[in-house]
């Protein structure tokens, strides 16, 4: 066992029929920018929000920011800062959470004195570089403690706004972060995106939510531009279904039964993409929109190929299905993935093989011919993604599987094991 792996959780998997529906958790992406641009404004209240580590840290920096919010059992209240934070009377950290620390970077920097930002082991190996030059070109002062644009990562204020470039390639949460913070900069902002914009979806629920609030951003997506003086006000908002953990549930029914999973209905969300590669891979997949269900039945299973620029979080899921699928899929556009929690083209690469994949890591994605899957023990690397797409492996897998670090689905999905059982799955914690 490796050693970060010890008084771990570890989760058994064995080969399951399951049928059954469950319902989609709320969407992390729109939780964490409901708090923020919650904490951000003056009041705002937020149904179903996801409750798990990473939001809850979004919570703590945005409190520890100034703002008084007030978490109920399915609900938030947040008084927030009106676009002036304040200094914390301590260092911020962000746990595991990426999403936190990114958008609340720009936020500290509207206030008027130093944030320090750090967070565990992986998060402190997760590139910043391209947010701390944006933030220092755009009047702040914003640097890496270890001059490496890793956290620990302090950000003084204030914000004045003016033209910046940033580059489109590692992460989408650089530039929402900005578009998030700038509105209260001194002056208007134009923010220009160099190269391609991947994971753009996510750039489209960040604007979804600034708009929601109050607040407006005129782009064609090469370009942002910002208005100075600002407002937010999210007053009464309900946060959607996460189509990024229902894809889990969704793969179970494809591989192993039929499963429908509720709280699902139209967003923003790239990763609804999920329904169409599993039509394509030859799933029976059916979408209720008007009562937000989709039903995913079990069927024989083809390899395609797949652009995953604009959907990096469906690689895990997707290279499972491909695992156990008739011929060969590609996953390609995917360079990106390798900046998450983990690398999750190495990890998922590394952990099929070790259930029998026939499976190729390439620089910006993966070959995967599809074949029978077995048994193993395999390691989680403490990332929420890689530990559900392996425990979906599991029900298809001849044997048994079992996984580390699987209490790292509190990140997204507390509820996932309890979900997988209630559907059949034989599993043991």
């Amino acid at each position: 066992m490796l050693p970060h792996t010890l008084n771990k959780m570890i989760a058994k998997v064995k080969k399951s029929e399951v049928w059954g529906s469950v319902e989609a958790p709320p969407s992390k992406s729109y939780t964490h920018r409901a708090i923020v641009i919650g904490s951000l404004g003056q009041y705002s209240r937020i149904e179903g929000p996801l409750l798990s580590a990473d939001t809850l840290a979004t919570v703590g920096a945005c409190r520890a920011m100034g703002a008084e919010i007030n978490v109920k059992d399915r609900e938030l209240e947040i008084a927030g800062v009106i676009g002036r934070p304040k200094v914390p009377d301590d260092v911020i950290n962000a746990a595991n959470s990426g999403t936190t620390l990114r958008l609340c970077m720009s936020m500290a920097s509207l206030a008027e004195g130093a944030t320090v930002f750090t967070g565990d082991a992986s998060l402190r190996k997760r590139p910043n570089g391209p947010l701390i030059q944006a933030l220092n070109d755009l009047g702040a002062i914003c640097y890496s403690t270890r001059f490496n644009g890793l956290a620990p990562i302090v950000v003084q204020g204030v914000l004045q706004g003016g033209e910046v470039t940033i580059g489109g390639g590692i992460s989408s949460q650089f530039i929402s972060s900005l578009l998030i913070s700038c509105p209260f900069a001194k002056r208007g902002t134009v923010i220009k995106v160099e190269g391609e914009l991947k994971s753009r979806p996510y750039v489209e629920v960040t604007l979804e939510m600034i708009e929601k609030a109050g607040g407006s951003v005129a782009t064609d997506f090469r370009e942002f531009h910002i208005e100075s003086d600002q407002e937010y006000s999210l007053k009464s908002y309900r946060v959607p279904g996460d189509f990024s953990s229902a894809s889990y549930m969704m793969a179970a029914g494809a591989l192993a039964g039929k499963v429908t999973v509720n709280n699902l209905f139209e967003s923003r969300q790239g990763d609804a993409a999920i329904m169409e590669h599993l039509l394509e891979m030859g799933a029976n997949v059916y979408w209720d929109r008007e009562k937000g269900s989709v039903t995913v039945e079990q069927a024989e299973l083809k390899g395609i190929d797949v652009d995953v620029g604009k959907t990096p979080d469906l690689v895990p899921t997707l290279a499972v299905l491909a695992a156990c699928a008739k011929g060969k899929t590609h996953i390609t556009n995917a360079a990106h993935v390798r900046y998450k929690e983990t690398d999750r083209l190495h990890a998922i690469t590394v952990e099929l093989k070790k259930m029998g994949a026939d499976i190729v890591e390439e620089p910006d994605g993966l070959v995967i011919t599809g074949g029978k899957l077995k048994g193993a023990s395999v390691e989680g690397y403490d990332d929420h993604r890689i530990v559900m797409a392996l425990a979906v492996a599991g029900l298809a897998a001849s044997g048994t599987i079992s996984i580390s670090t699987a209490e790292s689905v509190s990140i997204s999905y507390p509820g996932f094991f309890d979900d997988l059982k209630r559907i059949g799955a034989k599993v043991e914690l």
